[in-house]
């Protein structure tokens, strides 16, 4: 993609509505852009990084062997009193009447509509277990939403739910699922680290949170400081191994790490002094085993293969999506604007022209870029006529992980300029030579 041609409003002074970094620099680098209160467009360059992250999440839930779907924003009421959430759910529900009548909602969460699907279509324990997910709209009505995308009223969420015939198969769904959201937050370049939490309306006895450390954070969060030296990292996993699974959980979750609303104040202090943490934590998913809670309700039964029925065993499990974006940014920036994570980021490299019109510069340009699309990589071309600083400006604030900077200087000497947006630092290299770099660093990176 050309500059020139991209459609890329970015802001110069800071919009006053904006109190958090990542909010700020959204509205700055032109990733959003209000629509009314809670409410946002995203704009070409945040819509990718939407896509990245929302690609990730299909990748791993796929890879769990989890099943896609999609189910609609606008469900009736009717399986909501079935299930007793209707009226106990609270303002945040945004209740509406069509012109028959019946009253509707936009969905907050799918827990019924999943359950009455699953009801029409599956009798037995043969057809167990059983996990579908979507990746959709939802609209929670929020007093007083703020902080842009990370408490909005109109947010991108993956969902997920578990259909199993005993407690013991539906908590090996639960272990399956936080293995799997282990992967996905660490090729975002996140640590979430997985915490005791509160189920609130979802129900439930069984649930952790999945908190990113920030100091903007809306959770108070107490934790062992042991906890932040564990990853993931790229070992094999057998999702269908119930012993790897939940001695992946049994390791994630053995330290102390709790929110505000679970934190064991007597517990804690038993925590060796010098690893007690208290800091502030941004949610970014959670997982749910609540047990015969809809199915009891709403009549999810399947034979036992023993001449019974029975209430399928549930959880359900979320991903917000959208809030990434913003969680990502408050995890990773600096004065001069966003940095992205490699396995994020909305474009691999930035090429800064520093001479526009100049032919050897153009061509080199064309070069890099027609290079870097042959090998499955998306560059960003700045190819206006604006001076080196304000290009360079731009490229900062946007925060694509890679620069490559081309100039009548250094192509003079056969070479162009790589610099790493996270640490500044530099490196000249010929132009076949920095296609090879740049491709090595994303290699990991191309799922």
């Amino acid at each position: 993609m050309r500059l020139s041609r991209y459609f890329l409003p970015v802001l110069k002074e800071t919009p006053s509505e904006a109190q958090i970094v990542s909010h700020r620099l959204m509205l700055r680098a032109g990733l959003i852009k209000q629509a009314s209160a809670g409410i946002y467009s995203w704009l070409p360059l945040g819509y990718k990084v939407l896509k990245k992250i929302e690609e990730i999440v299909h990748q791993e839930q796929i890879r769990a062997g989890h099943l896609p779907m999609l189910m609609p924003t606008i469900q009736s009421a009717d399986l909501w009193r079935e299930s007793g959430r209707y009226d106990a759910y609270g303002a945040e529900m945004l209740r509406i009447t069509d012109r028959h009548e019946r009253d509707m909602l936009f969905t907050p969460t799918a827990e019924e509509l999943i359950t009455d699907i699953f009801r029409a279509h599956v009798n037995s324990y043969k057809d167990l277990p059983l996990t579908m997910y979507q990746i959709q709209w939802k609209f929670r009505d929020e007093i007083r939403p703020r902080f842009g995308v990370m408490r909005g009223r109109e947010f991108y969420m993956k969902d997920g739910y578990n259909f199993d015939l005993t407690k013991e198969d539906a908590l090996h769904a639960y272990n399956r699922h936080l293995v799997s959201y282990l992967r996905t937050y660490e090729r975002m370049g996140l640590q979430a680290i997985p915490m005791r939490a509160d189920s609130g309306p979802i129900g439930g006895d069984d649930t952790h949170e999945f908190l990113v450390l920030a100091e903007t954070g809306e959770s108070e969060v107490f934790y062992d400081s042991e906890i932040a030296d564990l990853r993931f990292g790229d070992r094999a996993i057998d999702y269908d191994d119930r012993a790897q699974c939940q001695a992946v959980l049994e390791e994630f979750t053995s330290r102390y790490a709790r929110t505000d609303e679970t934190h064991d104040a007597e517990v804690f202090a038993q925590i060796p002094v010098e690893r007690q943490r208290v800091a502030r934590g941004i949610e970014v998913g959670q997982i749910f085993y609540f047990g015969t809670k809809y199915s009891d309700a709403m009549g999810a039964l399947v034979d036992d293969g023993q001449g019974g029925r029975v209430p399928v065993h549930m959880g359900s499990h979320g991903i917000g999506v959208s809030r990434l974006v913003g969680a990502i940014i408050e995890a990773s920036h600096d004065d001069n604007g966003i940095i992205w994570p490699e396995g994020v980021t909305p474009f691999h490299v930035g090429i800064v022209n520093l001479k526009q019109g100049d032919a050897s510069c153009d061509a080199a340009c064309n070069d890099l870029y027609k290079a870097f699309v042959s090998k499955g990589l998306e560059p960003l071309y700045d190819d206006r006529t604006e001076r080196a600083g304000a290009k360079f400006a731009t490229m900062d604030l946007i925060g694509l992980p890679w620069r490559i900077t081309v100039g009548p200087r250094g192509l003079a000497g056969g070479t162009v300029e790589l610099t790493c947006r996270r640490t500044g630092e530099s490196e000249e290299l010929s132009l076949e030579a920095v296609v090879a770099r740049v491709v090595e660093i994303y290699a990991p990176h191309m799922g």
